[in-house]
Parts: C-alpha cells; sequence; structure tokens
C-alpha cells in the first residue's frame, strides 16, 4: 500500500478574515504545522493544494520536501482543490492511495489515522473514514481506482455527498472522540492554538 497525503489549503478564510495558513501556530504557522504533523502518519509522500495569495503563503511556510500544486479555480470552493490535488497525483505519484487531509484541522491524532489505514488494509471497500461518534470526518483515504469519480466534485462541498450516495464504498471507522476541529473563527483560534509557556 502506497499512499499520497494531499493537504488542502487553498482556501482565502472568509470567515477568520486573514489567512489561517499564517495563523501563528507554535514555533511556525498552521499550514507549516499542519503538514509537519501529516509527515508522522504513516503516508509516503506528502503534498500541498494552494491556492488563494499561495505566493505569500508558501514563502511563508516550511513545507519540506512536500509537493506543492497550485489550485487556481482556489475561488469555487473545496471541490476544486481536491480535483486539482488528484489530478497532479494522477501524473506525478505512483500511490495507489489518496489520504484527505484538511489544512485547518492542526489537532487529528496520529492514531486516528493509522487504525484509519489498518482498517483500510483489512476492509475490501474503496474508501475509508472515521466515525467520530455519530458523524463523519477527515481525514479521508481513498483508492486511486475512485479519483476520477471524485474529480468530477464541483462546488464548494467536499465528497461526502458522493459517500452518501454510494455508501457500498465506504468503510466506516469508529472513534469514541469528537471529531477535531476546524480554524475557522477567532474562537477556534484561542481554543486551539497552542499555548505559550507562561501564558498560563
Amino acid at each position: 500500500m502506497s499512499i499520497a497525503a494531499v493537504v488542502l489549503a487553498a482556501g482565502e478564510s472568509r470567515r477568520l478574515g486573514r489567512a489561517k495558513q499564517l495563523e501563528p501556530w507554535g514555533n511556525s504557522n498552521l499550514l507549516t504545522h499542519v503538514v509537519a504533523r501529516t509527515r508522522e502518519f504513516p503516508v509516503d509522500e506528502v503534498w500541498v493544494v494552494l491556492g488563494h495569495d499561495h505566493q505569500q503563503i508558501l514563502e511563508a511556510s516550511d513545507l519540506g520536501d512536500a509537493g506543492v500544486i497550485e489550485n487556481p479555480e482556489w475561488a469555487e470552493g473545496i471541490a476544486s482543490s481536491i480535483r486539482v490535488g488528484l489530478d497532479a497525483l494522477t501524473r506525478l505519484s505512483r500511490a495507489d492511495k489518496a489520504l484527505i487531509v484538511m489544512g485547518d484541522q492542526p489537532s487529528v491524532p496520529v492514531e486516528v489515522v493509522e487504525e484509519l489505514i489498518a482498517s483500510h488494509a483489512r476492509s475490501d471497500h474503496p474508501v475509508s473514514l472515521p466515525k467520530y461518534r455519530y458523524n463523519w470526518g477527515n481525514p479521508v483515504l481513498v483508492d486511486r481506482l475512485l479519483w476520477p469519480r471524485l474529480m468530477s466534485l464541483e462546488g464548494d462541498e467536499g465528497a461526502q455527498r458522493l459517500w452518501r450516495a454510494h455508501p457500498e464504498w465506504v468503510n466506516e471507522v469508529w472513534f469514541s472522540d469528537l471529531a477535531p476541529r476546524d480554524v475557522d473563527t477567532e474562537t477556534d483560534v484561542v481554543d486551539l492554538r497552542p499555548r505559550q509557556p507562561g501564558s498560563g
């Protein structure tokens, strides 16, 4: 099993009002943190999809050896980043599975991804996704044979509509924890940002 992680980080952060990718996070910024966390997952490659202010974000972030994919259609929404990311993998990667990671979820436990991948290896379904208590979440592991279907998505809706239309594709992996939160608002930043030493 060869897995390429694709971090989706192309949006303009309308709700926060500034580029969340550049939000200070520990000793770096949010995107650098998410990419570093993604490297801790049992994956073979890491790719990052950038769009809005991509040059500024690229210059201000440490993405290491991650591949960078530019999404010129970022304004359309998340579906465009999935399309562009998987198109690049189809051309440039030999991975047979893609782990789709949200660039604004800094707290995905490594153990969740390890269990997701282990369950996928035991399953005969082409998609494995975490079910946190009652709701589906991210990241999602998808076999290469389904990438063309994902590349037909449009708009600001992710792949869940496709999974709900084809439950026979889906291997649900249940977790008792709540789903990792997105960084969308000032409250999320305050709640989720790592505490600095001496800040109480």
